[in-house]
């Protein structure tokens, strides 16, 4: 098949997920470009094209790191490909990280869309990532039973009326356009400070105000999902446990944290089937659970990660799972003649 994965910037991408996955489809024998948000160009009288990086088939080295290395090498040149003739753009980029580029964060899903009516399979289905663009506020679309108590605005006295009503008087304070853990703050009794950082947050946009979770400074645990259920092989399951460093309550790995491993727990499982049929109904195709306790904190549908720590905890790779999933996709799609629609094939197992 051809599959062209869509970054942030080929030319700055860094050894991660999307990598070894790359890495992966080119070790099956598959075409495999890559590119960036702004790669795309719009034809009024035929398809989209875009500009992309690939690495000959011929070559053989197995390694993430090598295979980006080869995509990056400066005699590399891009080639202008019709998307139409694509089997799947996977769309990979991560909105939040396009620092002084506000062109850039839709651009991907956006020009998605456009790909995906010239029945070119796109992962996830852009109509749904359209939807859960603003992955914060998709997450309360969510079981109030699995999710912690929050309140989304950027009125400050709404905030302190929350902070007031907490258990120890204990919050968390965050954007709701933002990854990372990049400005996040734990807020308590002690905290003098509040307002300011109230004003600092909601001057970027709307602030999200949550229920503190004791367990959480431990850490918490990401489950990453492909077709709505945890992705297993050789009896071991995707679950990642993030342990936050030293004196920290985040448990990004951008800040920090440290990987361990973790059960399924009832607790978790629990969380899995109640996301999963809405996960399943909207075609978003592989997605990240970041879960404390029994409940679940934050999910990710743009860009779930991660996968390159699996390696330092004892867990299969899981990038082989994931393209022959894909591969099935496609398969089905060809089967029955673009019967399915992109939301339908997205998930289907």
């Amino acid at each position: 098949m051809k599959i062209c994965f869509v970054l942030n910037d080929v030319e700055t991408e860094k050894n991660g997920t999307s990598t070894a996955l790359m890495s992966m489809a080119h070790q099956r024998g598959h075409e495999v470009y890559a590119m960036g948000v702004g790669d795309f160009t719009f034809h009024h009288d035929q398809p989209i094209s875009i500009n992309a990086l690939t690495v000959p088939k011929s070559f053989k080295s197995k390694s993430p790191q090598k295979f980006l290395e080869a995509l990056q090498d400066k005699k590399n040149k891009p080639k202008k490909i019709n998307s139409s003739k694509l089997d799947v753009l996977f769309i990979r980029n991560n909105p939040t990280e396009e620092d002084g580029r506000q062109w850039a964060e839709q651009a991907g899903v956006a020009f998605g869309r456009m790909v995906q009516q010239e029945e070119v399979l796109v992962l996830n289905d852009a109509y749904a990532l359209s939807h859960a663009f603003i992955d914060k506020l998709y997450f309360e679309e969510l079981p109030q039973e699995i999710k912690p108590a929050s309140i989304i605005t950027r009125d400050k006295d709404q905030i302190l009326d929350f902070w007031e009503n907490q258990k120890n008087k204990k919050m968390v304070l965050k954007p709701l356009e933002g990854s990372g853990g990049q400005d996040v703050y734990l807020i308590d009794q002690h905290e003098k400070n509040v307002n300011q950082i109230i004003t600092h947050l909601s001057s970027q946009g709307y602030v999200i105000a949550q229920e503190y979770l004791p367990a959480g400074k431990d850490g918490d645990v990401r489950v990453l999902l492909v077709n709505g259920k945890v992705m297993e092989k050789d009896g071991k399951k995707a679950i990642i446990r993030r342990v936050s460093g030293e004196g920290e309550f985040r448990s990004n790995f951008s800040v920090g944290a440290t990987a361990d491993s973790s059960d399924l727990t009832p607790a978790m499982q629990r969380i899995i089937d109640l996301t999963a049929p809405k996960l399943i109904r909207d075609g978003l195709f592989f997605v990240g659970l970041d879960i404390v306790d029994d409940k679940l904190i934050e999910i990710n549908v743009l860009s779930p990660g991660g996968m390159e720590r699996f390696k330092d905890i004892g867990l299969p790779a899981f990038t082989d799972y994931i393209i022959e999933a894909i591969e099935r996709k496609v398969e089905f799609k060809e089967l029955y003649k673009n019967q399915l629609s992109n939301r339908t094939l997205a998930t289907m197992d």
